[in-house]
């Protein structure tokens, strides 16, 4: 699956950068890389399936990262 780069935000609220997919060099397993754009701007990665998934919690049911930007 195919994330574009782009602001993306967190269920939660906040936002993140995405920077594109990169592979495991081991599992070939697809990660997101991306930075929080808050706090220390540190960068992440997570599994494509993590990021793309529908999350239900306190009340919300949606995706897990939405697109803004």
């Amino acid at each position: 699956m195919a994330i574009e780069p782009g602001i993306y935000e967190h269920f939660k609220g906040q936002r993140y950068e995405v920077f594109g997919t990169a592979r495991h060099t081991e599992t070939e397993d697809l990660f997101v890389y991306y930075r929080k754009l808050y706090d220390d701007y540190s960068f992440w990665v997570r599994p494509v399936e993590m990021f793309t998934e529908s999350v239900e919690r306190d009340g919300y049911a949606g995706p897990r990262f939405r697109r803004v930007v």
